[in-house]
């Protein structure tokens, strides 16, 4: 796989990083401690970020309609 020498990421680097951003949403870091510093990888870890924040919250809502459907 080619690295953008210049921009210091690929593809790779993007998908590890939106992984780790959503491994850390799932097990509760803040939004604001992101490891990486190029603008490029932070992009992706935020969105992985971000969309574990969002599954966590459908998930939760999920579980309350059921709560409520049993009662």
């Amino acid at each position: 796989m080619t690295r953008e020498s210049k921009l210091g990421w690929d593809v790779q680097s993007l998908n590890k990083a939106y992984r780790h951003g959503y491994m850390a949403a799932s097990m509760g870091m803040e939004l604001n401690r992101c490891p990486y510093r190029s603008e490029v990888v932070i992009a992706a870890w935020e969105a992985g970020w971000e969309d574990a924040s969002v599954a966590a919250r459908e998930s939760e809502a999920a579980s309350d309609d059921l709560l409520s459907w049993i009662a």
